[in-house]
């Protein structure tokens, strides 16, 4: 089963200024994860997100489309987390909030690049699908440059089922 949304390969979240996206002050429980020079960074981030998932109650899944979007999560976080140690000199931090059945996930790195899925996509080629899985199963997503231009932001939403 999966939660995946219905946009175009082309598709490349949100713009910056787009509404629909909430920074993590909106959220009234927000955990942190202080990533910069840890080991094992890509397990490590999964089993902080699993953890926070079952504090908010995403976990343990109480339906298959439940089960669904936590797999969800942490797939996403696996992507982001993985992406910005292959091509953003690591992640600093991670950060986890919950709203109500909205989690928001942010990764702070120190890359100059911005991330966005290839086009065309090719199904058949191995690497390249980070971002065409982070497109195809968040609600929103996008990319916030730091204030003084070392480094970034990507954020992604995902909406747990009702």
């Amino acid at each position: 089963m999966s939660t995946t949304r219905p946009y175009s390969p082309g598709d490349r979240g949100p713009d910056p200024g787009d509404a629909a996206s909430t920074p993590l002050s909106g959220f009234g429980q927000v955990r942190t994860l202080r990533l910069e020079g840890a080991s094992g960074i890509v397990p490590t981030a999964r089993d902080f997100t699993r953890q926070a998932l079952h504090d908010w109650g995403w976990l343990p899944a109480g339906s298959p489309e439940q089960r669904a979007a936590a797999e969800d999560v942490l797939l996403v976080v696996s992507e982001l987390v993985t992406n910005a140690c292959l091509h953003a000199e690591g992640p600093e931090e991670l950060r986890l909030g919950s709203a109500g059945n909205v989690l928001r996930l942010e990764i702070d790195d120190h890359g100059e690049g911005s991330p966005e899925p290839r086009t065309p996509h090719r199904a058949g080629r191995p690497g390249g699908h980070g971002m065409f899985i982070v497109q195809r199963l968040c609600k929103h997503w996008g990319v916030v440059r730091s204030a003084d231009g070392a480094g970034k932001n990507v954020w992604a939403e995902l909406t747990a089922p009702e």
